[in-house]
């Protein structure tokens, strides 16, 4: 199993032949082009979006979105069967990810960004069309979905991730870091140190492997470039920036060359910008700024554009810490697990077992609940319940759980500053935590044989019927 894109614009031609991309001609950056998104990614089909004739731009500028959103595109993006229900698309995800072996990036001599190049005082990131994505948004966003790369300057490791940047200027963007932990500030700060600047490279319009690869959580010192290269079953393409000398994907659409300034000489007003869980999270506040030395783009450049949204509206349409959550569970003894999933942009979690033993559903809970971020639900159900179909989670909820016997509170568990229910002058001392809820919909244990049968469809044979009747519906 491994992608056959070689770029965007392939994985576009793909994500159209499957008749999941809609054109939208003249939208406007500002708000509209967010709004779209939006309301096209809470629609049944999910649509991908491909934006053309962009208002106050010249012909040619386009702005891919909801790229990964929905499941299939997110299994098209893995190189994963798209005729997989989303659970068993995930089970897949989820074993192949162990067996992955890293490939490392491949040195070319050309580069398709370098179509088109414009350096010192030519620079203008104003020509671009970044959107302005929701009504409080401090400014224009070219990064949303972008990558971010550096390179250590003790021990050479390339870091590719993402983080969001703000335009401000011609030749001015500012990029934030979300905390002091992120790979991305510890390797700038090492160059702030030594009184440098942070040689960087900003990625707008990479390949789907390479943006689940800055998304994905891997170890200091791992290669996303080398995990991408392993989704996709061949080595990703590199070419050393003209102005940085920094590894860059050859086939990007638009990339940007320059410097970060430490803190301590310059920094910009960065946000507030609307995030993953559906709210402002925080007011502006200071970001290092990266001074753009030389931008390049091919003929008719697309930005990847991935901006956070109300949930259940996510970025990925297969939960990969729920992913990772499954695996926690195996690798603790839990035996019988038959599926996890994330709902709310990941702020539930639901996990599907065949009970064994009294107290099993509750020790997959406690296990569940200690490895889920931010998240205050979880919620535990039997193996005829399929974990990611909401309204079945909650047909279990309200048939199988009785709330004064089946309902526990964790507190002081693993939250974020991210989260809105935590007051303000709370993250100001450092106390991000919250309390999570446990839900129990299995069928009480000592007496699970004798409960009503189910008059429903069981989850294998509901499949059988759509393959049969609703082909291409799953």
């Amino acid at each position: 199993m491994h992608t056959s894109y070689r770029d965007l614009r392939g994985f576009i031609d793909e994500v159209d032949a499957i008749g999941a991309l809609r054109h939208v001609k003249g939208a406007d950056p500002y708000l509209e082009i967010g709004a779209i998104t939006e309301v096209a990614a809470g629609l049944p089909e999910c649509p991908a979006l491909l934006f053309s004739d962009i208002k106050g731009f010249p012909q040619g500028y386009r702005i891919f979105t909801n790229a990964t959103v929905h499941a299939r595109r997110a299994a098209l993006a893995l190189g994963i069967s798209t005729s997989l229900s989303p659970l068993e698309a995930l089970k897949t995800w989820k074993q192949r990810r162990t067996l992955l072996k890293p490939i490392e990036p491949k040195l070319v001599e050309t580069a398709a960004f370098l179509e088109n190049s414009q350096e010192g005082d030519a620079v203008d990131m104003r020509k671009f069309p970044a959107p302005h994505w929701h009504l409080k948004d401090g400014g224009s966003y070219i990064g949303s979905g972008s990558i971010v790369v550096m390179r250590d300057p003790d021990s050479g490791w390339i870091n590719a991730s993402i983080y969001r940047v703000q335009v401000h200027d011609r030749n001015r963007v500012t990029i934030q870091f979300d905390h002091m932990g992120r790979h991305g500030n510890m390797i700038a700060r090492k160059y702030w140190d030594r009184g440098e600047k942070c040689p960087v490279a900003v990625v707008n319009g990479e390949d789907p492997a390479l943006f689940i690869s800055g998304f994905e959580y891997l170890p200091e010192s791992s290669s996303e470039y080398a995990f991408a290269g392993a989704i996709k079953g061949a080595p990703i393409e590199i070419y050393n920036g003209p102005l940085t000398g920094l590894p860059i994907p050859a086939l990007s659409e638009i990339v940007m060359e320059g410097y970060l300034l430490s803190p301590e000489v310059e920094t910009l007003p960065e946000g507030p910008f609307g995030e993953f869980t559906g709210y402002y999270a925080a007011d502006a506040r200071p970001a290092p700024v990266m001074e753009v030395g030389a931008v390049h783009y091919r003929n008719d450049p697309i930005l990847l554009g991935s901006p956070p949204m109300k949930p259940p509206r996510f970025h990925f349409g297969l939960p990969f810490r729920a992913a990772s959550i499954w695996g926690d569970l195996e690798a603790a003894g839990v035996t019988d697990v038959k599926g996890a999933w994330q709902h709310v942009s990941q702020l539930m979690t639901v996990v599907s077992i065949q009970q064994r033993y009294a107290g099993h559903a509750k020790r997959a809970a406690l296990i569940a609940a200690a490895n889920s971020y931010m998240g205050r639900l979880i919620v535990v159900v039997d193996e005829d319940v399929d974990p990611s179909n909401l309204a079945d989670v909650m047909w279990a909820v309200t048939t199988r759980s009785e709330p004064s016997e089946q309902v526990d509170i964790i507190r002081d568990a693993w939250s974020s500053g991210l989260d809105p229910r935590i007051p303000a002058e709370q993250k100001l001392k450092g106390i991000t935590s919250n309390s999570k809820m446990i839900i129990d919909a299995c069928k009480p244990f000592a007496w699970r044989n004798e409960f009503p049968p189910s008059s429903a469809l069981s989850i294998e044979e509901a499949r059988s019927i759509m393959e049969k009747w609703f082909p291409g519906k799953i």
